[in-house]
């Protein structure tokens, strides 16, 4: 009876762990869809939980149709120290990044190593207004040093710095091409972020701070054009904001919430 049950036992691990390891990787879905309220997903997913790839989608608000997020598809790797409270996951995109982005951790703390990614600012659009409106396209390169996700509940909270550069930025909403250059800095901080904006070169000046807290996103600024473009930039302006006269030119205010 003893040795049955030492068998019985065996054969249920051995079933678990064989159900373990060829898990799907569309059971990742509603995983993701849950915890993004609908706004990223999986979409043309292959391979199971632990060795996968799939095209990572998302969507201006919950139900609205998913967008491409990256060119490519992305792939992923994650160690067998998961189903003892270790966290070891490897992604990779060679459309986007050409070394791998991993996460680390255990428990209600992981850390993302420091990387990089490059993308098309075209893609930006999937975020909602203003940017599905304004139609922005160039190159967009986002780096950071290594940050933390810490799990408070049902929340994860993210800290650390990042940086996005844009560059040869256009508008489907103004002839002229390019824009100019812009940065971005945030600096994450929990549940919320803060955000400075400032412009590297071109035509369309544009500065301003802002931030997200709990779950908005709220921004204030200002836009001008430089000298000799005030023409070329006044139909892209005047839809960003209201004009009024601030010292020797005229602004666009910006202001989002």
């Amino acid at each position: 009876m003893r040795y049955a049950l030492a068998w019985l036992i065996t054969g249920l691990l051995t079933i678990f762990i064989t159900a373990l390891i060829s898990m799907p990787a569309a059971w990742l879905v509603p995983l993701i869809d849950q915890q993004t309220a609908g706004r990223f997903s999986l979409a043309e997913v292959e391979g199971n939980l632990w060795q996968g790839s799939a095209v990572i989608g998302i969507a201006a608000a919950r139900d609205e149709p998913l967008t491409a997020l990256l060119p490519g598809r992305c792939s992923w790797h994650i160690s067998p120290s998961l189903l003892f409270g270790g966290v070891d996951i490897t992604l990779e995109n060679s459309s986007v990044s050409a070394a791998p982005i991993r996460l680390r951790g255990s428990g209600t703390r992981w850390e993302i190593a420091a990387g990089s990614m490059t993308l098309h600012a075209d893609s930006l659009a999937g975020l909602g207004a203003p940017l599905n409106t304004l139609q922005p396209a160039g190159v967009m390169k986002i780096s950071w040093p290594a940050l933390t996700l810490t799990r408070e509940g049902s929340d994860w909270l993210i800290n650390g710095p990042m940086q996005i550069t844009l560059t040869s930025l256009s508008s489907r909403l103004s002839p002229l091409k390019p824009l100019g250059a812009y940065q971005l800095q945030f600096d994450w901080i929990g549940r919320g972020a803060t955000l400075n904006l400032q412009s590297l070169s071109g035509p369309l000046m544009l500065t301003g701070r802002g931030g997200i807290t709990n779950g908005h996103f709220h921004f204030s600024g200002e836009a001008w054009a430089q000298a000799g473009y005030e023409t070329q930039l006044a139909t892209l302006l005047g839809l960003l904001g209201q004009r009024r006269q601030l010292d020797d030119r005229i602004v666009t205010t910006l202001e989002f919430q």
